[in-house]
Order: C-alpha cells, then sequence, then structure tokens
C-alpha cells in the first residue's frame, strides 16, 4: 500500500462525484497532481470538477480508465464505501496491486501533517466547521478545509490556504470514518445515536465516540458540549473544555432577540468577544458559534475583531437552514429548506423557524432518509414533526439500503399528532404544494426533497 502522497503524481477517485470527494480532487489538483475519476452520473458538480481538470467517466467498464492512471507506481486510488466492491473499475485497481484508500484515510493523512480543527457530532458539525474555516479564512493564517456542505460564502465545500498549518475537517461518524483522524483540536457537539445500520446499540455509537477522543494528539485539545453522555478518553497531555449555550468553559451571555437579529457575548478563557451578531440569525447558531469560537481560541489565531466581524458574515451552508424564498420582505410566503434528517435536528429546526417568525403556520415537507434510520427513530420522527402546523409526509429516500420488509413512511405518519397531515409519494410534491397556500414552508431531509423547491417556487 502507498501512502506516501508526496510520491504519488496521479490520484484516481472512484465515486469522484460526492461533494466530499470533490474537496480532495481540489485540493490534490492545488497540489499540482494529476486527477480523474468515475462516478454512475454526471452532476452540475462533475461539470464544475470536469472544467477545473478533473478527467471524468461515467462508464464502469475498466477500459475507461485513462493510460496513465494504470501505473501503480505513481497513482493512489481514493475510493468511497458507497461504492460496491464489484465496481468493474474497482476490482481492476485492486486486482493489480493500487494503494487504495478510502476518502476518510487520506482525510487522515492531511490531518497527520496539519494542525487540524476536526469537528464531530451528531449534529452540527457541518455549521460549526464551516463558521470555523470562515473565521480562520477572514484572518491572517487563513486554512485548508474539508467541509460536508457547500458555503454559501465561498460557493465550495473545500477552502485552500497552501502557506497555512491549518485544516478544518467534518469529522463524520458514519462507517467510523472518523477514526482515521488526528485532531489538533476536536469539538464534538452532540452524540445523539444515528447510524443504528452501523452501530447497533447507542452504547457501541457512545464507544465510537470516545475511542474518537484517544486520536487526539498530545498536546492537543477537546471541546465537548455539557452534559453528553459521552464519557471520552483523551490521552495525557490533551486539554478538555466544555462549551454551551449558557454555561462551560466557553458560553454565552447577554443574548438579545431583536427584529430579526440575534445578538450576544462570547464567554471564553481568553476573554469575552462582545457584541456579537449571527449573520444566520436562528438560535442554534448560537451553539455553533461558541463551539466554532473555542476551537479558534485554542490556536494561534486568536483575533476577537476578526472573529466578530466573520461570526457577523457568515452565510451559512447549503441546505442548512437555507432560505429559498422570501416574498415581500418576509411578509409573504417563504420557503427554508434543512438538510435536518434525525429527530433532534428536525425538532431543532421547527423551533427555529417558530423563534424567526413567531405566530405564523408552518407546513413542513419531510422525506424520511433509509429504512433504517426510519425503523429505529419513527416515534422519535413522529414527535418532531408534530411540532409543525402541516405535515406533507414523503416517501423514504433508499439513499445506499435495500427496503426492509415491514419499514414505510406510514411508520412515521401513524403516530404524528398534528392535525392536518398526509402522505405521499415525492412525485406529487408539486402539485400538492401548488394546491395549498402556505404561509412558511420548511423542506426537510437528507435525501433529494430539495430538488423539488425550483418547481415548488415557479407554481407560485
Amino acid at each position: 500500500m502507498k501512502h506516501d502522497i508526496s510520491t504519488i503524481s496521479n490520484i484516481y477517485f472512484v465515486g469522484a462525484g460526492g461533494i466530499g470527494m470533490a474537496a480532495l480532487e481540489r485540493y490534490f489538483m492545488a497540489k499540482g497532481k494529476k486527477v480523474a475519476g468515475y462516478d454512475r452520473t454526471a452532476t452540475p458538480l462533475t461539470s464544475e470538477l470536469e472544467k477545473e481538470g478533473v478527467l471524468f467517466t461515467f462508464d464502469e467498464n475498466e477500459d475507461n480508465i485513462p493510460d496513465s492512471f494504470r501505473n501503480p507506481d505513481d497513482t493512489l486510488v481514493v475510493y468511497t464505501p458507497a461504492v460496491p466492491e464489484t465496481l468493474p473499475i474497482l476490482k481492476y485497481f485492486r486486482k493489480n496491486g493500487f494503494g487504495i484508500l478510502k476518502r476518510a484515510e487520506v482525510l487522515g493523512l492531511i490531518t497527520r501533517d496539519t494542525r487540524s480543527l476536526c469537528f464531530a457530532g451528531t449534529h452540527g458539525k457541518t455549521t460549526t466547521s464551516s463558521m470555523a474555516a470562515h473565521i480562520l479564512k477572514s484572518g491572517s493564517v487563513g486554512c485548508n478545509a474539508f467541509l460536508g456542505g457547500e458555503s454559501v460564502n465561498y460557493g465550495t465545500n473545500f477552502l485552500l490556504s497552501p502557506s497555512s498549518p491549518y485544516s478544518v475537517i467534518e469529522a463524520d461518524e458514519f462507517d467510523r470514518s472518523f477514526h482515521h483522524l488526528t485532531p489538533t483540536i476536536a469539538v464534538i457537539t452532540s452524540t445523539d445515536p444515528d447510524h443504528l445500520d452501523i452501530y447497533g446499540t447507542e452504547e457501541a455509537y457512545l464507544e465510537s465516540f470516545a475511542h474518537f477522543t484517544e486520536l487526539i494528539k498530545p498536546e492537543g485539545a477537546l471541546i465537548i458540549h455539557e452534559g453528553l453522555k459521552l464519557r471520552p478518553r483523551p490521552q495525557d497531555g490533551v486539554r478538555v473544555y466544555t462549551y454551551s449555550r449558557d454555561k462551560g468553559d466557553f458560553h454565552a451571555s447577554y443574548i438579545r432577540h431583536e427584529n430579526g437579529t440575534i445578538t450576544f457575548d462570547i464567554v471564553t478563557p481568553r476573554g469575552t468577544i462582545r457584541n456579537v451578531n449571527l449573520g444566520v440569525p436562528v438560535e442554534v447558531n448560537i451553539e455553533n458559534a461558541i463551539a466554532a469560537v473555542a476551537a479558534i481560541s485554542l490556536t494561534g489565531a486568536w483575533e476577537p475583531e476578526i472573529i466578530r466581524e466573520a461570526i457577523n458574515t457568515y452565510r451559512g451552508n447549503k441546505r442548512r437552514f437555507e432560505i429559498r424564498l422570501k416574498e415581500n420582505e418576509g411578509a409573504g410566503r417563504i420557503i427554508i429548506d434543512d438538510y435536518a434528517h434525525h429527530p433532534e435536528e428536525i425538532r431543532k429546526s421547527i423551533a427555529s423557524v417558530k423563534a424567526l417568525y413567531p405566530g405564523r403556520k408552518i407546513t413542513v415537507a419531510f422525506q424520511p432518509h433509509l429504512y433504517s434510520r426510519t425503523r429505529d427513530f419513527a416515534t422519535a420522527f413522529a414527535e418532531s414533526l408534530s411540532e409543525a402546523d402541516s405535515l406533507i409526509l414523503l416517501d423514504i429516500y433508499p439513499a445506499r439500503e435495500q427496503p426492509i420488509e415491514g419499514v414505510d413512511s406510514d411508520m412515521i405518519f401513524e403516530k404524528v399528532k398534528c392535525g392536518d397531515k398526509i402522505l405521499i409519494n415525492k412525485e406529487k410534491l408539486v402539485e400538492t404544494l401548488k394546491n395549498r397556500n402556505f404561509d412558511i414552508l420548511l423542506t426537510l431531509g437528507a435525501g433529494d426533497i430539495n430538488t423539488f423547491i425550483p418547481a415548488i417556487i415557479d407554481t407560485l
């Protein structure tokens, strides 16, 4: 296996069209490597990558691998676990002795060679990591960032600063991917059970996070949300800090909600940053900002004025509480799209809409993601969705899974308590909303529900 990136001139990505893989492709092209890859279908993202220099094929036949990527001595192969082992291109590379690494293993190589800020948690990791990256990018040191969602500020999920010693990594617990990382500073935002198709039990899920804390470099630090069930096991020499909205080593004070804005002070061991104004003024971003600032405060990039300004200019990530339509300066209909796909995320998303727009009626359109997650959390999903005024529930988006007998959206639907609810397949979503005079529409889910929003807007 060839793990020394410095000796590799070509990198071939199997499953090259995903947003996480795209960040690595751009990173290695910036480092002067030749990059090629395979994915099943062309998308706007693959078209962008092709223009930037990635050689793409959408045919799984091994004959489509470029000749210059057929030498195992100078070519590394990077793949995503979502790709089946039976894929002919992947089988070719395995049969011919290529160095083959998962995407997470490559991120691990990058964290070993940089001062890495790694953000983990069931939810919140995309926002906190992208907020931290924006702070560093706004300051004097910059960073290389590998994010789980596209930044609205930068129009990409990848930031490059060739001279910066810092990397910002979204540490994904799916498939235990974050166990390949070696953080300098680790942040854990939440540990509500998820991915039980992988972990089986809540205890195994928590153990996975505990092991993640063991991977922090001895001179590093762990920042953990107050009150988690997790019992961390950092090495000797690792400093441990806590944070939350109201207490901990890092917390908020003097929180003010005024005319759609949220302003507060951030209290840290290094001092208090006063009058922080959230660029994306939703309640959950108070804690997200605290977590991001906590990580930044432990680096050499402590620049309070830059931090205050960066939080104010932070515009969020696509599909993270993204306002897609606001008619008549907010007095008309509003459409908000959110990637929330866990019961706790859904609860917080609906609560954020209620806090932003008190007294207005909220219609939620939710697309469950994965059969296993629906099976494991049907009751919790129903409890969270019952907070909506109206519910449009879609069929399950299967993603990587095959159907599970007896598992469908009706498991959630029958338990939802809000009076106005319907269950439809996704093809009927646009027509259904055309015939409904909704006030605020909140689309939720990690599948493809967001792809229907342009058509929904067109019908209004």
